[in-house]
C-alpha cells in the first residue's frame, strides 16, 4: 500500500468516526428530548449519552494520534534507511541494498538505488584491476629512473622510492614505504641532508653544493631537485600542493669534466705566462734606443706584437678568474676603500688606450661619498675592463663619463660611453660567458662582462647596463651602502 493510500484512506476513517460521532450524538439527545422531557430518567439517560459520546470522541481522538503518529514513521523510516544507504555508498560499501517491499514509491526508488550499487561494484570490480595494473606500471617507470628519486606527502611520509635510492641510502623498501621519513633520517645522515631542505628551506637564491655520495666502491656527486607535487581535487578548481618529489641528478661526470677543464685551463694559463712574458722582455729590449733604432715597418710590427701579446695576457687573467669563479675558489679580501681610488686606478690603467682613440675621460665624483667594503682589487679590475669597453666602442675623439654616486641607500660606480649603443635585446645575453653581440666588430674573449658580474655579485652587487641603440651605453656597479 502506497503512502497516498495509505494517507486517504486515514483521513476518510476519521472523517467518517467525527460523521458517526455526530449522528450518534444527535440521535440520542432527540430520542431523550422528544419522548419524555420531563421524566427522572431523562437525566441518566442523558448521561448515558454524554458517556458514549465520550467513548467514542475518545476513540476517535486516539485513533487520529495513532495515525498521525504512523504516518510519518511510514515517511521517515524509508527515507532514513535510504540516507544511511547513501552514506554507506559515498564510503564505497558498495554491497549495500535496500528492500521497501510495504511502500511502493519506495520500492521503485530501492530498486533504482540497488541498480545503482550493482553498477558501482561491478565499476569497482574492473577499476580496481585497472588501478592496481597502472600502479604496478607507474612503479616499474619509477625504478626504471637511473637516478636515485623519492616521493613524500605533505606529512612527509614516504610514497614510493626507486632502486637506485634505495641503494645510495642503504635502506630496504620493506622499512620505508609509508613511514615517516624525518623518523628515519634520525638514523640515516644522507636522508636527513634530504630532508633538510624540506623541514628548514634555504635561500634558493643561494647555490647549493652537490652530494658528494660513495656508493658502488666510488665517489659520485649529486644535485638534489625539489619538485612539488601539484593535483587538482575532484569538485575542485584550484591546484594544491600534496608531496613533493626529490630528485638526485648524478652530476658526476660532469664534475670530473668540469674539474679536468679547471685543471687544464690552469695549467695552460701558466704555462703561456711565460713565453709572453719573455716575449715582451725580448721586445722591450728591442725598443730600447740603446741597441739602435727602428725603421717605421719594425716599429709597427713591434707594436703590434706588444698589442697582441697584452691581449693574450688579459685573455689568460680572465680565464684564470673564471676558474675561480667556477670552482668556488674565489678568495675576497675585502677592505674600506674609497670610490675615487677604483675610479683613478681605471683611468691609469687605460690611458694608453684612451690617448689612442682620442678619447676624453670625465670624472663625476660628488664632494662626499660614503666608502665601500670590498676587495679593491676584484672591483678595481671590473672598473677597469668597463672603462676599456667603453674606450674601445666610442668613436675616435669622444668621450667617456666615469664616476659614482649615492642612490636610494646604494652606492654606484658607472661607466658611461656614447657610441652606437647595445640593442634592448641583448641586455641580459651580454653577460654570458663568449656572447659577444652580433655585427661587433672589436675582437673580445666573451668573458669580460660575464666575470665582472660574478666579481660583483659575490660582493652583494649588481651590475646592469643601460643602452639603446644610438645613444652609448652606461654599465652601473651598485653596492648597497652598509
Amino acid at each position: 500500500m502506497n503512502i497516498k493510500t495509505k494517507l486517504t484512506l486515514s483521513i476518510a476513517m476519521l472523517v467518517s468516526m467525527i460523521v458517526l460521532l455526530v449522528i450518534i450524538s444527535v440521535i440520542n439527545l432527540e430520542t431523550l428530548t422528544a419522548t419524555e422531557p420531563d421524566s427522572p430518567y431523562a437525566a441518566s439517560g442523558l448521561e448515558r449519552a454524554l458517556w458514549w459520546i465520550y467513548i467514542a470522541g475518545g476513540i476517535c481522538i486516539a485513533i487520529s494520534v495513532v495515525l498521525l503518529l504512523k504516518l510519518p514513521g511510514s515517511i521517515n523510516k524509508p527515507i532514513g534507511e535510504l540516507k544511511n544507504g547513501i552514506l554507506e555508498i559515498a564510503n564505497h560499501h558498495y554491497d549495500r541494498r535496500l528492500h521497501f517491499e510495504e511502500n511502493e514509491e519506495f520500492k521503485e526508488v530501492a530498486e533504482s538505488f540497488n541498480r545503482m550499487a550493482e553498477k558501482l561494484t561491478e565499476y569497482r570490480a574492473s577499476t580496481l584491476s585497472d588501478i592496481l595494473s597502472g600502479k604496478k606500471y607507474i612503479e616499474g617507470i619509477v625504478n626504471s629512473i637511473t637516478e636515485p628519486i623519492i616521493g613524500l606527502n605533505n606529512e612527509k611520509e614516504i610514497l614510493f622510492i626507486n632502486d637506485e635510492a634505495l641503494n645510495i641510502l642503504n635502506l630496504k623498501r620493506e622499512n620505508v614505504i609509508k613511514q615517516s621519513a624525518p623518523e628515519l633520517s634520525l638514523k640515516n645522515d644522507l636522508l636527513r641532508r634530504l630532508i633538510r631542505e624540506l623541514v628548514t628551506p634555504e635561500n634558493k637564491e643561494e647555490k647549493k653544493e652537490p652530494l658528494k655520495i660513495y656508493a658502488d666502491n666510488k665517489e659520485s656527486y649529486f644535485q638534489a631537485q625539489y619538485i612539488p607535487i601539484r593535483s587538482i581535487e575532484t569538485g575542485e578548481k584550484e591546484t594544491k600542493e600534496i608531496g613533493t618529489v626529490i630528485l638526485l641528478k648524478n652530476i658526476t661526470e660532469f664534475k670530473e669534466l668540469d674539474s679536468a677543464k679547471t685543471t687544464f685551463i690552469s695549467t695552460i694559463s701558466h704555462e703561456l705566462k711565460t713565453p709572453i712574458s719573455a716575449i715582451l722582455m725580448s721586445l722591450q729590449l728591442l725598443e730600447d734606443k740603446r741597441i739602435g733604432n727602428l725603421n717605421k715597418e719594425q716599429e709597427e710590427l713591434s707594436e703590434s706584437i706588444k698589442s697582441n701579446s697584452e691581449r693574450l695576457l688579459s685573455i689568460i687573467g680572465e680565464l684564470l678568474n673564471m676558474t675561480q669563479v667556477e670552482t668556488g675558489k674565489l678568495q675576497l679580501m675585502p677592505k674600506i676603500t674609497k670610490p675615487i681610488e677604483l675610479i683613478d686606478y681605471a683611468i691609469k690603467a687605460n690611458r694608453i688606450q684612451a690617448e689612442k682613440f682620442n678619447i676624453q675621460i670625465e670624472v663625476e665624483y660628488p664632494e662626499k661619498i660614503s666608502k665601500l667594503f670590498v676587495d679593491s682589487e676584484k672591483i678595481a679590475w671590473v672598473i677597469t675592463n668597463l672603462l676599456s669597453n667603453a674606450i674601445r666602442y666610442s668613436y675616435e675623439n669622444g668621450q667617456v663619463i666615469i664616476g659614482a654616486r649615492e642612490k636610494d641607500q646604494k652606492m654606484e660606480i658607472y661607466v658611461k660611453d656614447f657610441g652606437k649603443g647595445i640593442d634592448p635585446r641583448y641586455h641580459q645575453s651580454i653577460f654570458d660567458r663568449y656572447f659577444r653581440v652580433p655585427g661587433t666588430k672589436v675582437q673580445g674573449s666573451g668573458l669580460g662582462l660575464s666575470i665582472s658580474k660574478d666579481f660583483v655579485e659575490a660582493h652583494g652587487g649588481t651590475l646592469t647596463v643601460e643602452s639603446a641603440i644610438g645613444q652609448g651605453s652606461c654599465f652601473i656597479i651598485s653596492f648597497p651602502i652598509r
